[in-house]
């Protein structure tokens, strides 16, 4: 049964039941589009920082029965809610969630470990923006003990030399995320511009790093949302299916 705080989603593109608080952070069309977006390079092992419900490794190790995955998020709820919903569509063979902070990533995983690390971090500092007084959700959009730096560093550390880690961020802090990746040595693969619509200024970005990677960067051409008429555009339906957020 159901709890009274918790609402039971349906993303029917993949077949999948997510569990997600009632009242507290809850997933949206950013963590679609990152799914969409780290498709094309995952396999092997995933490891999502700050996985919330664990909507990432769902999608993913749904869509590519060949790939395992490991979230891991700071919020003790919300990895029981994550467990729950591996459970509850039978891929806890293919998933394990760990409750854990990004700052102590040593502790629970090897050096070079995964083929994937994704990441869909607060994108707010602590002093920015409008607090939440719902419990998860706050620390879902605020940075609270860890910074993007802290979120690349503990990539870096996960990801194999041949690997990739795509993360999905707020573009106000592009500047800073790309001196952040710099300074660790992280080179940025692929670069992706996200808007509501083809007049409208960029609301996300989509990068992929890789370690030590010589070449130059692909600037893809920019993913919009909505038409001139406010309907979903041909690739953002392909992206999202019959979930329309």
């Amino acid at each position: 049964m159901i709890r009274e705080d918790v609402t039971l989603d349906t993303l029917r593109r993949y077949g999948l039941t997510i569990a997600q608080p009632r009242r507290g952070y809850r997933f949206s069309l950013d963590s679609l589009l990152l799914a969409d977006f780290v498709s094309a390079v995952v396999t092997g092992c995933l490891a999502d920082l700050g996985t919330g419900s664990g909507i990432i490794p769902l999608i993913l190790c749904r869509h590519l029965p060949l790939v395992t995955a490991v979230g891991l998020d700071c919020n003790e709820a919300a990895i029981k809610l994550a467990t729950e919903n591996a459970e509850r569509n039978e891929l806890k063979k293919q998933i394990e969630f760990v409750h854990g902070d990004v700052l102590d990533i040593k502790r629970f995983f090897s050096v070079s470990s995964f083929d994937v690390v994704t990441s869909n971090p607060p994108f707010r500092t602590s002093v920015s923006g409008r607090t939440s007084p719902i419990s998860g959700r706050d620390t879902a959009r605020h940075e609270s003990s860890a910074g993007i730096s802290d979120f690349l560093s503990a990539a870096k550390y996960l990801i194999k030399p041949s690997g990739r880690i795509c993360f999905i961020y707020h573009p106000d802090r592009l500047t800073e995320f790309i001196c952040a990746a710099t300074k660790l040595n992280l080179s940025l693969l692929r670069l992706r511009m996200v808007h509501g619509n083809a007049s409208s200024q960029c609301k996300m970005f989509l990068a992929e790093l890789a370690k030590a990677r010589k070449g130059v960067t692909t600037a893809l051409s920019p993913l919009i949302i909505r038409d001139e008429n406010g309907e979903y555009t041909s690739e953002a339906r392909l992206i999202l299916g019959e979930d329309l957020l």
